[in-house]
Order: C-alpha cells, then sequence, then structure tokens
C-alpha cells in the first residue's frame, strides 16, 4: 500500500508543480506570471495577475507537499481549490467530458487527492 500511495503522491504531486511552474514562472511551455494574470482576466477573474499568483502558488505548494508526504490535507485542499475554481471559470459550463473542455479531468484529480488526504501519506513520506 505505501509503494501504491508513493507513487499517486508523486504523478500528481510532480504534475502540480509543473503547473504551478508555468503559471509562475513561465517553466515547461508556461505563460508565467503576466500572460496567465492576462489569461485569467479574459476569465473574468480579476485581477487577473493575483487570481494567476494564487493558482499558481496553490498549485506549487499543494504539489509539494503531496511529493514529501507532508500535510497531506492541506496541500490536497490546495489542489482540490484550483480545481473546483477551474470547473467554475473554464470547464463546467462544457459538459463532462474532457474531449469538449468538459471538467472529466478536474474531477478525476480530485477524487485523487481526496483518496490521498483520506488515506495518508504512507509510510514513504515524510
Amino acid at each position: 500500500m505505501d509503494i501504491a500511495l508513493l507513487i499517486l503522491r508523486l504523478v500528481i504531486g510532480l504534475t502540480f508543480l509543473g503547473y504551478g511552474s508555468q503559471k509562475l514562472l513561465g517553466w515547461f511551455g508556461g505563460y508565467g506570471l503576466n500572460g496567465t494574470g492576462q489569461w485569467m482576466e479574459s476569465l473574468g477573474l480579476k485581477p487577473g495577475k493575483l487570481a494567476a499568483f494564487g493558482a499558481g502558488a496553490s498549485e506549487m505548494l499543494g504539489g509539494l507537499l503531496l511529493v514529501l508526504g507532508l500535510w497531506m490535507g492541506l496541500g490536497a485542499a490546495l489542489i482540490i481549490l484550483t480545481m473546483i475554481v477551474a470547473i467554475a471559470a473554464v470547464h463546467g459550463k462544457n459538459g463532462y467530458w474532457n474531449g469538449k473542455g468538459g471538467f472529466e479531468y478536474n474531477l478525476l484529480i480530485i477524487a485523487a487527492v481526496l483518496v490521498l488526504a483520506f488515506a495518508g501519506p504512507g509510510s514513504i513520506s515524510l
């Protein structure tokens, strides 16, 4: 069970570290804080730069906490919050299926981090 929890923590945690670094730093093909802020403004999330910082910081911190297996409830909550905002601002209006821009992927992430939050990090963690 500990190996399974570690795999799930690492895959989700590292992915969200990447998402956050795209928003905040422009790494991995991201637009950085200014570009992401402009995009968030276009979605009606104002001020966009603050929204971009909040999303990026939540993703990076949440991802880091999952990778480390530390404060799992907080890490999960940060990731769930960003997924709820993504559903509300972008994906919810497109229905369920991700292929049509829906919230399927976001819901899967929410379910996975909830499992981690309830199961705990396992023994291979801080």
